[in-house]
């Protein structure tokens, strides 16, 4: 049956490692056992093989569709969700210890979260070319450095 379906595979080699994804679409017109989920279209299968030092790790991932895409459509889909998870989750996470924190009492979670995403684009928008990290530590070494990040933005 998996000659029958059509699929779109990717090659990266970035970073040391080569990773090799295969999207794939089931419309389920072609399923027998329909699973029961409201507004269910297809059902997407993305197979990755990923190479780092000579080691080769597979997973399979499944997701639920509301609309039948293509394969290459799946695949674009999928690496852009990714793409924004890293760009705008990563720095939260491991810059500001987002994961870290221990709040978890009425609105201070929310509050603070607020407080993370300002400071870093407060961070971002100054114009030292350098990373939000090194602009933190420069800023707490710093009492001249932390007025700028404010006074650059008139």
């Amino acid at each position: 049956m998996a000659g029958e379906i059509a699929s779109f595979e990717t090659r990266d080699t970035a970073h040391g490692r080569t990773e090799v994804r295969r999207a794939s679409v089931l419309p389920l017109a072609k399923l027998k056992d329909l699973p029961v989920f409201p507004g269910l279209k297809a059902i997407g299968r993305i197979e990755a093989l990923r190479t780092t030092d000579g080691k080769t790790a597979a997973s399979v991932r499944y997701v639920a569709l509301s609309k039948v895409l293509t394969p290459k459509h799946l695949a674009e889909t999928v690496r852009a969700h990714w793409t924004i998870e890293n760009q705008l989750h990563w720095s939260l996470d491991v810059v500001f210890r987002e994961d870290d924190a221990r709040t978890r009492k009425d609105n201070a979670p929310q509050n603070l979260a607020v407080i993370r995403r300002l400071a870093q684009n407060i961070l971002a928008a100054h114009p030292l070319d350098k990373p939000i990290a090194s602009k933190m530590r420069r800023a707490n070494w710093s009492k001249d450095f932390f007025y700028d990040l404010f006074t650059h933005m008139r």
